[in-house]
């Protein structure tokens, strides 16, 4: 078998340790693999000073390769890896996301940590060490993760990224400037120059294998940073408008039309009628080579190549802007689109004279899943195509995320997936579709899941909402997400009923019908501080933190951040999800199977009780009913009596009494609370959920 990266990384980690005593702290949250006591010194915040490459060698020495078994190439996916055989029957690739726990990462920011106390995090703390995240630190991660039940790592964009007109201290990830490159950033200087970054990568998945959890990563193939390492070879895949006229960009406005609608082609003649449509195609210039291609030729290989464009040119690349029409969101200055066609849309061609004009963005060229061109621009979505494949060949990733595959040309779509599942007919893929309505488009595509609007749905108890997300998933053509937060939402612990809604959510979630359990990062110790303001927030939802928080105001999805791993209650859920998994695994056949679901209702409180049960045939042929019963009220208790008599029926379960295996409220015992054959009688504290089985 192939020597592994992880065993190298391991050897360097021992050879560089030394003797030397470091002031260097972690959460004693990143110690769930039995870290030797006598290396280490408690403090009375939470932390443990250790000797980082001790710490992070033991990891890997300790409690990753003791599960290294023989025959797996481990450096690939799973599925092909171990040689799975996949199920020619009703099974599309990558199907094993549905029996999933997904913990989702931003991995600068999962391993944040202020290590020698400055109460900053530093570039360069006293240890010449940057304190934000790598894929080395968040090797201490995973023993956390595997407690809590997750079974995938699924990462925000790691790809270098571009810092021209970046967002807040460190930039957006999802500027990606280099598709194929790692962001620099994410070298840990641990290994100091006996690893490169890619091997860093490497070594991170293969220890993501080992213990059984794939690795999943996120592309986004419909736009690129207004500064990327594509301009220099392609200039005409991107659109231009005149640098000295940059600080007038913006959406057009159109009268007579509401705000963010839809681009319908109906709707796109009256916009081609109003004036300032006008006003914002006339700023689109041809790109600089097909201007003066001998001058292009002088300048493109610049070290600044976007200045140098600009002063000799007179040219920007347009930032991108929303699709929906009259959005009041502004330019998203740090990004563009890519120019999927050559020509202009042929199904609103007809409203303008194409002559002479110059590539522009606008509602229908950028929105190319509902109009197309006549030439596709092929050799770009060749390359756009070969993302995936890239990471497939170098790291043996297991899946993707398509960021806003929904907008993508469905050729290009198809030329995407097509070309992962050639390489592994087992590989799996997120839709970003958020819609339900549209989970039949995605799953034709080729997707295996949908995010869906959980995160919407779920923390509005008092509307009912999450009663109904939980009792209508089910009929959706793919499984979405269970989730009551995202890197772009709230946070539950920010939410009405807080900490008690959050613990609630996140292990009902385990048990949600057709739906994968979904983990934000920093949802384990009821982080209050969202990562980004992008869906369903507050205006002030990014000063949740206490004013004297040195993080107040800070989104870690675009400034140093760290979570607040050190809270008192920061063992309290994983703890929970560690009692859980064992009953979810028992049961997960059922969990995902539609026909093994029973709903239960109750008449006292239609909007905050949910009841889930699930049946299943034993050795002995007997059914066991697993029975999910959640108080959603986070205030008050409640008393309810489901009837449980279309169950009875459907699993042929005569049992009177059983065990209570879980409550967020009191310990396992029996369980005899019926009041006859087809009623229950149930007390539930506020936001308790208990799990019984008979």
């Amino acid at each position: 078998m192939k020597h592994l990266m992880l065993e190298k990384l391991l050897q360097v980690l021992e050879q560089n340790k030394g003797n030397e005593v470091f002031n260097y702290t972690v959460p004693d949250l990143w110690n769930c693999f039995d870290y030797d006591e006598h290396k280490m010194i408690k403090t009375l915040s939470n932390e443990l000073i250790v000797n980082p490459f001790d710490f992070y060698a033991s990891v890997i020495k300790d409690y990753i390769l003791p599960n290294k078994k023989e025959n797996i190439e481990y450096n690939k996916s799973i599925s092909i890896g171990s040689n799975k055989k996949i199920p020619k029957v009703k099974y599309t690739g990558g199907d094993w996301i549905k029996e999933s726990v997904v913990y989702s990462t931003m991995i600068r920011t999962s391993t944040s940590w202020d290590h020698d106390r400055s109460g900053t995090l530093d570039d360069s703390n006293i240890y010449k060490m940057p304190e934000t995240g790598s894929f080395v630190k968040m090797l201490s991660l995973l023993p956390l993760l595997k407690k809590m039940g997750v079974t995938v790592v699924y990462m925000l964009p790691i790809s270098k990224f571009s810092l021209k007109d970046k967002k807040g201290d460190l930039g957006s990830p999802y500027g990606v400037s280099n598709f194929n490159e790692l962001d620099p950033n994410l070298k840990d200087p641990l290994t100091k120059d006996k690893m490169t970054l890619d091997e860093e990568f490497s070594a991170f998945v293969e220890a993501c294998h080992i213990l059984d959890m794939r690795v999943m990563i996120d592309i986004i193939p419909r736009t690129n940073a207004v500064e990327n390492e594509l301009i220099k070879d392609n200039p005409d895949w991107f659109y231009w408008i005149k640098a000295s006229e940059y600080d007038l960009y913006r959406s057009p406005k159109i009268s007579g039309i509401g705000d963010t609608s839809i681009p319908s082609v109906e709707v796109m003649g009256k916009v081609y009628q109003d004036k300032d449509t006008y006003r914002h195609i006339n700023m689109f210039q041809v790109n600089p080579k097909e201007q003066n291609e001998t001058l292009w030729n002088t300048v493109k290989d610049s070290k600044n190549l976007s200045a140098d464009i600009e002063k000799h040119f007179d040219l920007r690349i347009a930032p991108a802007f929303s699709d929906h029409i009259n959005d009041p969101q502004p330019p998203w200055t740090d990004i563009t689109f890519f120019r999927m066609y050559k020509d202009f849309p042929k199904e609103t061609v007809q409203f303008l004279d194409t002559t002479d004009r110059a590539p522009y963005i606008l509602f229908d060229t950028i929105k190319s899943n509902m109009y197309h061109g006549l030439e596709p621009n092929m050799k770009l979505w060749e390359r756009l195509s070969d993302i995936v494949p890239s990471y497939q060949r170098r790291f043996g990733i297991d899946g993707a995320r398509i960021d806003m595959g929904h907008a993508l040309p469905q050729e290009l779509l198809n030329m995407i997936i097509g070309k992962a599942r050639e390489n592994d007919l087992d590989f799996s893929f997120i839709a970003e579709e958020l819609q339900p309505s549209n989970a039949q488009k995605a799953k034709d595509s080729g997707y295996n899941m949908i995010i869906g609007n959980g995160f919407i749905m779920e923390p509005r108890i008092w509307e009912g909402a999450l009663y109904q997300f939980v009792y209508e998933t089910i009929d959706l053509p793919l499984p979405a997400f269970a989730c009551g937060e995202t890197h772009d939402t709230p946070r539950l612990a920010a939410r009405e009923g807080g900490e008690t809604l959050s613990k609630l959510l996140t292990i009902l979630n385990m048990f949600i019908p057709n739906s994968v359990p979904f983990i934000n990062s920093g949802q384990e110790v009821f982080e209050p501080q969202p990562m980004n303001t992008g869906l369903d927030c507050r205006e002030d939802e990014a000063f949740v933190l206490d004013e004297n928080d040195p993080f107040y105001g800070k989104l870690a999805l675009f400034d140093k951040f760290q979570f607040h791993y050190t809270n008192k209650r920061r063992w309290e859920l994983p703890d929970a999800l560690e009692f859980i998994k064992p009953i979810r695994n028992k049961y997960i056949k059922q969990i995902t199977k539609k026909e093994s679901f029973v709903p239960l209702y109750s008449e006292d409180h239609p909007k905050t009780f949910i009841g889930l049960a699930y049946y299943k045939k034993t050795k002995s042929n007997k059914k066991n009913c697993l029975l999910i019963l959640a108080n959603a009220n986070p205030y008050s208790e409640q008393y309810v009596r489901p009837d449980i008599k279309e169950l009875r029926i459907l699993s042929s379960n005569k049992e009177m009494e059983g065990k209570l295996l879980f409550s967020s409220h009191e310990e396992p015992r029996k369980f005899s609370q019926f009041i006859d054959y087809d009623k229950m009688d149930i007390h539930l504290g506020p936001g308790e959920i208990k799990i019984v089985e008979l």
